[in-house]
């Protein structure tokens, strides 16, 4: 999908359902979610999508910070929504952050474009801070933040260069810290 795709894509559903909760979105969509503990160690699943019968189904990992299982249902949501006839992702079990594959890169682009309002992360930005605080304060990890500048610049702002090109394996391999109220 092209930025173009991505962005009217989220504007449809926003304006539509009057929502940017993925939760929310995917119960109003018909499409079930489960949370189902899966652990906290860096291999863990974290979440993933599945369609058996035209009965759709998120599943997210339970253990992890509720921010973290909001992306993640952001991030599933565009699998479901939009990858689901695709044929190559019968079971997927998510990759976020993962750019070697077309549908990986929607999915975070999609996520990013959700769950971050434009006005809100340029109101951030004019607080004169760094892009690893501004990420903090909007309550994402910096890779997001990564994507959504992304889909930024495309619109036309004019956003600074990230200093992190959001890795391939970040959200995969995450190590959830001890004190996970920093995404809470």
């Amino acid at each position: 999908m092209t930025y173009s795709e991505i962005s009217t894509a989220v504007a449809k559903l926003i304006k539509k359902y009057d929502e940017r909760n993925p939760f929310r979105l995917c119960r109003a969509m018909g499409i079930k979610l489960i949370f189902q503990p899966m652990g906290t160690a860096p291999d863990a699943v974290k979440g993933f999508f599945l369609e058996k019968n035209r009965i759709r189904v998120i599943v997210i990992n339970s253990d992890l910070p509720e921010i973290i299982q909001r992306i993640i249902g952001a991030h599933e949501l565009c699998h479901a929504e939009f990858h689901r006839k695709s044929g190559i992702h019968a079971f997927h079990e998510v990759t976020l952050f993962d750019q070697t594959s077309e549908f990986e890169k929607d999915a975070n682009l999609f996520a990013a474009e959700l769950l971050l309002e434009d006005k809100e992360v340029l109101d951030v930005l004019n607080q004169d801070t760094t892009f690893f605080s501004a990420a903090a304060m909007l309550l994402v990890p910096a890779e997001l933040l990564d994507f959504k500048f992304r889909v930024m610049k495309w619109k036309g702002f004019k956003m600074i260069e990230p200093p992190i090109n959001a890795r391939s394996n970040f959200m995969k391999d995450m190590e959830i810290p001890e004190d996970a109220d920093y995404y809470n």
